[in-house]
Parts: structure tokens; sequence; C-alpha cells
């Protein structure tokens, strides 16, 4: 019987079904072929942007400075992201391939919210970088020396594969015995969890202490540091400089905001936000992999002067 099946399930092998049904876009179903091609054209720019970055970055060498080669790692990152995401989405909106294997489904989902998480904090570095160039310029190169920068990407790297490997293995346990479909675009923690039909508690609960972990953190430092650099810029007495720092603090502001907001708002709605339509909860987290990655190589490539040169010369 059904009770004696589902016993069997939870207390031996667990039931892994061959291949998981991702949705797309929920509730827009007829208009996400047309809604395929902008996605289409800000991942071309992404790739573009992102790959030319790094080109300039690796050539010139009086860009390997801090800065660049966080920058650099952020480039890599975004690709990453967006790669990982971006043609299985196609595939589904234009061609209608929707099946993902089960195997394929989570290395997505290990290769989504581990860079995700390396995001931020690279972002993070990047605004303590900021704070030493601003508040010890004396001191920066030799605070964020090479052997620092590359510990510190290594090290935000190693956070990502630790922290979001146990999601791997915690879904792994789970049977799937209910339906297959996957109420999103790619295969999200979340919406891979609510399809078990056990007990799902451990990865809640280990899911919220993710985010928490890593955002929580890495915004803490990034708000310290920018009140710090506040606070130092408007002491200084000439007026080029306060605006100079402004400007280049505000480039990464920016960018610190097309990745936070969307990435708070589909973490937030996936626990607390029955009210809000799906289709809106899976237009924002499909942007959020997409949108960063397109304007990070944008506004740094336009903001920082030298990177500016290097394009043009291109």
């Amino acid at each position: 019987d059904k009770r004696g099946f589902m016993s069997s399930l939870n207390f031996t092998t667990p039931f892994h079904p061959p291949t998981f049904l991702l949705a797309g876009i929920p509730g827009l179903e007829k208009e996400q072929f047309w809604i395929a091609f902008p996605f289409c054209i800000m991942y071309t720019i992404a790739v573009l942007g992102n790959i030319t970055l790094l080109i300039i970055i690796k050539t010139e060498p009086s860009l390997h400075e801090p800065m660049y080669l966080f920058l650099a790692m952020l480039a890599f990152t975004d690709l990453v992201l967006s790669t990982s995401t971006l043609p299985k989405m196609l595939g589904i909106f234009w061609l209608g391939f929707r099946e993902i294997g089960f195997l394929s489904c989570l290395a997505q989902l290990f290769f989504i919210h581990t860079f995700s998480s390396v995001e931020s904090g690279v972002l993070m570095a990047m605004a303590l970088d900021r704070y030493f160039a601003i508040c010890y310029p004396l001191r920066h190169s030799s605070i964020l020396s090479m052997p620092v920068v590359v510990a510190l990407g290594i090290l935000v790297l190693v956070r990502g594969v630790l922290l979001v490997s146990p999601f791997c293995f915690l879904l792994h346990r789970l049977s799937f015995c209910q339906h297959h479909v996957i109420s999103h675009s790619y295969c999200e923690h979340m919406a891979v969890v609510k399809l078990a039909c056990g007990d799902t508690r451990v990865n809640v609960i280990y899911g919220l202490f993710v985010a928490f972990v890593v955002t929580g953190f890495d915004i803490v430092l990034i708000f310290v540091s920018y009140t710090m650099i506040l606070r130092v810029v408007m002491r200084l007495s000439s007026t080029d400089t306060q605006l100079k720092a402004f400007s280049t603090c505000a480039s990464h502001a920016c960018v610190i905001l097309a990745f936070y907001v969307p990435a708070l708002f589909t973490f937030l709605t996936h626990r607390f936000g029955q009210s809000i339509p799906p289709h809106v909860h899976i237009m924002v987290a499909n942007l959020y992999l997409l949108v960063p990655p397109m304007l990070n190589p944008i506004i740094y490539g336009v903001r920082t002067k030298q990177l500016c040169e290097k394009m043009v010369l291109l």
C-alpha cells in the first residue's frame, strides 16, 4: 500500500526521479518565447563584456593591482553564474527542452549557489580594497599585497564550495515521490526542496544558515567599510578628491545593489512571500543571475579610466 511504499522510501534507498521538468516562468508560458530574446541579448553582453575585461586585465601589466585583480575574479564569477543557467533557460523558452537529469540538476544548483557566494565574497573584498585605498593610501599596497589578494580569492571560493556542497548531499538523501516539475527556470535549492516528500527541515534550516552566514557577514563588512570611507572622505579638504572618491564608491555601490537587492528578494520570497505572484518571483530570480554579470563590465569599464582607455584601443 501507499503508506508502506512511503516508509520504504524514507528508511531505505531514497527515490530519485531520472529527470526533473523545469517549468520556465510559471504563468508566462506563452510569453516566455519572446522574453528569451532580451535574456539572450543580456547574456551576450555579459559574456563579451566579462571576457573583454579578463583579456585586458591579463595582458596589461599596469592593471595587475588589487582592484583589477578583484574585478577579474568578479568577471570570471559572472561568466560561470550566467553560463550555468542561461543556455538551459533558452532551451526551455525556445525549444521546450524542459527535462534536466537529477544529477545535472544538483550540479547546476551547486554552481549557482557556490558562485553566488563567491560573488558576494568578491564584492566584500572589493569594499575592503576601497577602504584601505582611501583610508590608508600609503599602506594600501603593503596590506593588500599580491599573495593577500590571491589568498582572499581562494578563501571566498573555498567558503562557497564548503558551504554549498552540503546542499547537494542533503538533497540526495531525500525521496522525490510526488510530481517532478520544478516551478522555476533553473535548479534553485528551495525550489527543488519543495518537491521532496520526506522531512525537509534540515534542508530549510541549513539553507537559512548559509544565507545568513554569507550575505550577513559580507553585507556587514561592506556597510562598515563604506561607513568608514564616508567618514574619511567627508574630512578631506579638496573637493576634487572628495568627488573622485565618491565617484569610485558610487559605481561599486551600484554593483552591490544590483546583486543584493534581487538576491534578498528571491531568498525572502521563497520563504515568506506566498502572496507574490510566481511569475514575478521567477523573473526577478532570472534577472538576478543576468543583470549583475551584464552591468559589472559596463559600470567598471566606463567608470575606470585605465580600463576605458584599454577598451577603446581594442
